[in-house]
């Protein structure tokens, strides 16, 4: 049997076209059969062709939907369940899952430091889920059941991946209640960063980017947004805080952040944080870096070597926390916010399309046109 997928072309080309159902392939397994999935910004690294991603792999690491066919050794789930995965694929049985590091499971993707992830370049033989149907290993520990219905569709997808990063983001800084944090990027997991500390009793939170739209939704939720476009962002907070720094801060740009001039410059978020966090304060760095980078502006960065002052870092006594997101320590408490009420992820949304607009969709999302933000497909 057949299903619709969004597969990888080539650099800048994506395409809806009939692929392979995924099978039950072990007794853990289980397939589900996706209502919503998400555009997400790590897609675009290999949309632009800035990974070793090949023709023909489909994408999509955000996924839920509702569980059509269970392998014999799923015992915690039932057909017709609805249930949204974390983008990390895990076993749930090796050490690092039982220490919570589902992020860096060691059986899902040997060989590799990296974790295993639903449909992207490198981290384990896993079919993304931008399609009809998505096989789902390890199902009893990967799968988080939700409540039955449609309610809060938008808010859950979401916690596949960028609500839970973003949360992870502030953890990795050390964040206490109380804290001043500044949040570098308002894509999404920027704005989850952001909206994470301000659910966490952040007393100000600063949100840097330079797209008006982006900006704007950071000043939504109670965040002062800084236009680096307008001017150096450090120099900026630190006008606002009569020269004092913050507390926190948080990388969720990465690899391919760009200088105020505009021009592509790895280290340039790094070298804003270690200048705008207080003396024995706490990095957060959420955003992606990659070992290699086929379309790095120089040599060293091509080889995943980025420049900072590690002295100044040094001198102020920083800590410093990187790495993937273990979606698993997070999203069954991130759920029962969003039942709750106390906590509505999905205002970072902005559209909600068919499978089939998907190649328009990257276009206008990775051009950061027409207000595309956040992107859920619906297959």
């Amino acid at each position: 049997m057949s299903m619709r997928a969004v597969v990888y072309d080539k650099p800048f080309t994506v395409t809806v076209r009939e692929v392979e159902k995924p099978k039950i392939l072990h007794p853990d397994d289980v397939i589900v059969k996706v209502t919503t999935t998400c555009i997400c910004g790590s897609d675009l690294h290999m949309y632009e062709g800035r990974t070793a991603a090949q023709a023909g792999i489909v994408f999509g690491h955000e996924n839920m939907g509702i569980i059509e066919e269970l392998g014999e050794g799923v015992t915690l789930l039932r057909k017709g369940d609805r249930v949204v995965m974390p983008f990390n694929v895990a076993c749930g049985r090796c050490a690092n899952c039982e220490q919570g590091k589902s992020a860096f499971c060691t059986v899902v993707n040997p060989g590799f430091y990296v974790c295993s992830a639903y449909g992207y370049v490198s981290m384990g033989p896993y079919p993304g889920g931008q399609a009809e149907y998505v096989r789902v290993p390890f199902a009893d520990f990967n799968a988080l059941k939700l409540p039955p219905g449609t309610e809060h569709e938008e808010d859950f997808a979401l916690l596949a991946d960028i609500f839970p990063t973003g949360w992870h983001g502030v953890e990795l800084s050390g964040f206490r209640p109380g804290e001043s944090v500044a949040v570098f990027g308002a894509g999404p997991v920027g704005l989850m960063a952001a909206y994470s500390a301000l659910l966490r009793g952040a007393s100000e939170v600063y949100v840097v980017d330079r797209v008006p739209e982006r900006l704007a939704k950071a000043k939504e939720i109670g965040c002062v947004p800084i236009d680096f476009g307008a001017g150096d962002p450090v120099d900026a907070i630190l006008k606002l805080r009569d020269g004092k720094e913050v507390d926190r801060g948080v990388d969720a740009v990465g690899y391919q952040a760009v200088a105020q001039s505009g021009v592509e410059q790895p280290n340039a978020v790094l070298e804003s944080l270690i200048r705008v966090v207080r003396p024995t304060g706490g990095l957060g760095i959420p955003g992606l870096y990659v070992p290699s980078d086929p379309g790095a502006p120089d040599a060293a960065s091509g080889k995943g070597y980025i420049s900072f002052p590690f002295g100044k870092l040094f001198e102020k006594g920083l800590s410093l926390g990187t790495g993937q997101c273990n979606v698993k320590a997070y999203n069954r408490h991130l759920r029962d916010l969003i039942i709750a009420g106390r906590a509505k992820p999905s205002f970072v949304v902005s559209h909600n399309l068919p499978l089939d607009a998907a190649a328009d969709a990257y276009d206008k999302f990775d051009k950061r046109i027409d207000g595309y933000t956040k992107v859920l497909l619906h297959p």
